[in-house]
């Protein structure tokens, strides 16, 4: 009986391992294409709302800054 659970062990264990170097392997494909690690659920509003914050301090670093 235990050698058949054993036996069912190992295509389970490569099962999750391909899982794991999958999703290791879109992580550094995207750091490598884009330079910084993925957002997670970035959606429209998430990216306008970075745009936005980014502008901002733009403009406040820009306005402090003496002449």
């Amino acid at each position: 009986m235990a050698w058949v659970i054993l036996e069912a062990f190992l295509p389970l264990e490569i099962i999750v391992g391909m899982l794991f170097v999958m999703g290791n392997a879109q992580d550094f494909i995207h750091k490598a294409t884009h330079g910084w690690p993925k957002h997670i659920d970035n959606n429209v509003w998430d990216v306008a709302m970075e745009r936005r914050d980014k502008k901002l301090m733009e403009m406040l670093s820009s306005s402090s800054t003496p002449n």
